[in-house]
């Protein structure tokens, strides 16, 4: 295309408008990815907050009935209260607990409103970084119930990472120490609980064992060995009154740990501990702590395991240079998950920086990260490098082949609604029902070049309408014309079901990438929504938001400054480097 004859450049005017529109589409970018890191730790709040009610709610259940009460409430006892909170931190989060505690009478004993039949144990949970507060509720029962003049009653809850029943589960009770020795197998019903009732009086010695088909476990422990305090002890059944459990378990993952050097070739034979978060035993008794040793092509393939959050550890000879994602693997139920770790040579002393934006956790790529001790005239300046593909808004419609705005597309089916509000993607309506599918293909996403390592494939919601479903593929080439979608297997015939699933290899070393999504509903009164859809990748050998300095030498006036543009700079002085160490810098716009 030529441009017309007689046309010399812009006019002042014209350039002011081009600034404003530049300027428009740069906070629109920096809003999308905000929201979409929104939507994803909201989740993870949620099974953080999940896991702490388990460890908690159990912290009043196991107190004598006459010791449950709170510091200053009425009835009084040793649990925190408003006044007196308890904080605790977990993941990097830091969270407040404490409890309410009131006597509640059953209207249906008939003795009236003047007697207490049980105390209302109320739980309260709240970040401290987000002011979001969860509360959780449960029942500590004295007195006898029926067919226990003799004995006591289990009262067993089971539920999933996000605090749901889960029914149908699978629950073992052992005795060895009372006579005749207990082994009973029972299944939770539709509230996911069970109660048995009628056990005999024995302390700590009942231990209990949740499962389910394809699900992880959770257990009791008995106080001995390697973990004289655990978390959930064998529990304790006393005369005529219930003992109350409760216990978390969920779909089982995969997880992929691949070993690369700084030249992005696989390492074969390298030890990795994993570590898990779990507790089972204070103050540090670990439910999950594996070590494993890379194949020949640099793997180490960990299936089923279950959701928790990892982090992996080199042993040996080498020590982590970065990761992709970043150190901690979060990872959910019932996915497929791959982690990159770049493995170097151990030095006595490193320092690996880690550089996030403050207010939304991404990782940031192109930092420049500055390590200097003026005492000993070391200077040394790295990049950070990794990043993100993004769309949460599909309004502008379709017709757009590269991805210039953010609110276009390639093409659709005709049968998907992109306007309505909250914005999102929706199946349309035809004659008030809803079309039974619809398909839309994304514009192209260029990385920046054909040395790419594609990691998961992650949207929200999360979880849809039992009547509707998501699905994805994706499509990756290097001449941005041939798009041949696949699924998790590397296919055509398969499709991305779940979010946080690892992206087939067939799709790495390709520079553009699309994504194909296809909406299905079986009712004509609901539809499934999309709010986002993010593809988190790698490109060579570079680890998102992280810079190491390896060889350093031990000693203290050390001093470390980060700068990016549109950030402000952060500089942390008087830092002391010994041994293996890692420091985590928060960015603010």
């Amino acid at each position: 295309m030529h441009a017309r004859r007689g046309v010399r450049g812009f006019t002042l005017v014209e350039t002011l408008i081009v600034l404003v529109i530049f300027a428009l589409l740069i906070f629109s970018i920096i809003a999308l990815g905000t929201a979409a890191v929104r939507g994803l730790r909201t989740y993870r709040d949620t099974a953080i907050v999940a896991a702490l009610s388990q460890s908690y709610i159990e912290i009043a259940r196991n107190l004598p009935y006459a010791q449950v009460g709170t510091k200053t409430g009425n009835p009084s006892g040793p649990l925190p209260d408003l006044a007196n909170p308890q904080e605790v931190a977990y993941n990097g989060a830091k969270y407040q607990i404490y409890y309410t505690v009131a006597y509640v009478d059953d209207p249906a004993d008939g003795t009236g409103p003047t007697d207490t039949d049980y105390k209302q144990v109320k739980l309260y949970i709240k970040n401290l970084t987000t002011n979001h507060q969860s509360s959780f509720v449960t029942t500590v029962v004295p007195k006898g119930i029926e067919n226990m003049a003799t004995g006591g009653a289990l009262v067993l809850s089971v539920i999933n990472a996000i605090g749901q029943p889960v029914p149908g589960a699978t629950v073992h009770i052992t005795n060895s120490t009372i006579v005749p020795a207990l082994d009973v197998t029972r299944t939770t019903d539709a509230q996911g609980k069970w109660t048995e009732v009628g056990v005999k009086a024995s302390a700590n010695s009942y231990h209990i064992v949740a499962t389910n088909s394809g699900y992880s476990t959770d257990q009791t422990y008995p106080s001995a060995g390697l973990n004289p305090n655990p978390t959930k002890p064998d529990a304790t059944i006393l005369v005529g009154q219930s003992t109350s459990v409760s216990f978390s378990i969920d779909q089982l993952s995969a997880l992929t740990l691949r070993a690369v050097d700084q030249t992005c070739h696989a390492v074969s034979g390298a030890d990795i501990q994993l570590k898990g978060a779990k507790l089972i035993g204070t103050p540090s008794v670990l439910k999950f702590d594996q070590t494993y040793t890379t194949d020949g092509t640099g793997k180490i393939v960990i299936n089923p395991i279950e959701w928790d959050t990892y982090t992996p550890t080199p042993k040996g000879s080498y020590m982590l240079y970065g990761s992709s994602p970043l150190q901690q693997i979060n990872l959910l139920p019932n996915t497929a998950q791959q982690s990159t770790l770049m493995l170097g040579p151990v030095t006595s002393n490193s320092l690996l920086v880690v550089v996030t934006d403050a207010s939304t956790g991404n990782s940031i790529e192109g930092a420049t990260v500055t390590l200097r001790n003026n005492g000993t005239g070391y200077a040394a300046s790295k990049l950070t490098a990794g990043s993100i593909l993004y769309q949460e808004d599909w309004s502008g419609g379709p017709g757009q082949e590269d991805f210039l705005a953010v609110h276009k597309y390639a093409s659709d089916s005709g049968s998907v609604d992109t306007q309505t509000q909250p914005s999102g993607l929706r199946l349309a309506q035809v004659g008030g029902a809803y079309t039974a599918s619809g398909e839309l293909i994304s514009s192209t996403f260029d990385t920046g070049t054909a040395s790419t390592t594609f990691s998961t494939l992650t949207w929200n919601p999360q979880s849809q309408s039992a009547s509707t479903s998501i699905a994805f593929q994706l499509a990756a080439n290097t001449d941005n014309t041939t798009w041949n979608f696949v699924g998790p297997d590397g296919t055509a015939s398969t499709y991305y079901t779940v979010p946080g699933t690892t992206i087939h290899s067939v799709l790495n070393n390709k520079r553009y990438i699309r994504y194909k999504v296809v909406l299905t509903t079986t009712s004509t009164t609901t539809t499934p929504v999309l709010s986002n859809a993010t593809i988190n990748y790698m490109s060579g050998c570079y680890t998102p938001g992280q810079s190491m300095f390896a060889g350093i030498a031990q000693g203290g006036g050390y001093q470390v400054e980060v700068q990016m543009s549109g950030y402000q700079t952060q500089t942390i002085n008087n830092i002391t480097l010994s041994g293996q160490q890692t420091l985590r810098v928060q960015l603010s716009q």
